[in-house]
């Protein structure tokens, strides 16, 4: 017998014997579990920062002011990711143009023709 069997046999015992309850215990049960969830807590709506846990929470009482933050942060991050990946490249592109400017390639460079075809697929880019 599993889990799940037992817990089914165990669930049905329970409920059988529940009919045969006096009223005025049920009752008291009734009463009993009304109070027991007019007391039970609940759940508040606090911000957790994932990289450190819950040792550093933060409370936001307005969502929407939440959701603007959440939204600047993002927008930063893209807008600083996207400046650095476009400053990698043109620092990459310019140190291509100046080595072939200042003739520092040797001239074997210029007639190979695999060379031909870089600069070819480096201007359609």
């Amino acid at each position: 017998m599993n889990e799940l069997q037992f817990a089914h046999k165990i669930r049905q015992q329970l409920n059988s014997g529940l009919y045969l309850l006096r009223p005025e215990i049920t009752r008291r049960l009734v009463t009993a579990r009304m109070s027991a969830m007019a007391c039970q807590k609940t759940a508040v709506s606090q911000s957790v920062l994932a990289t450190t846990g819950s040792f550093v929470q933060i409370p936001f009482k307005n969502l929407r002011f939440k959701q603007i933050l959440v939204s600047l942060v993002l927008l930063l991050c893209v807008v600083t990711g996207v400046f650095w990946m476009a400053d990698s490249r043109i620092a990459e592109l310019s140190a291509i143009d100046s080595a072939l400017l200042a003739d520092e390639l040797p001239i074997g460079a210029f007639t190979d023709k695999g060379f031909d075809a870089w600069l070819k697929r480096a201007s359609s880019e």
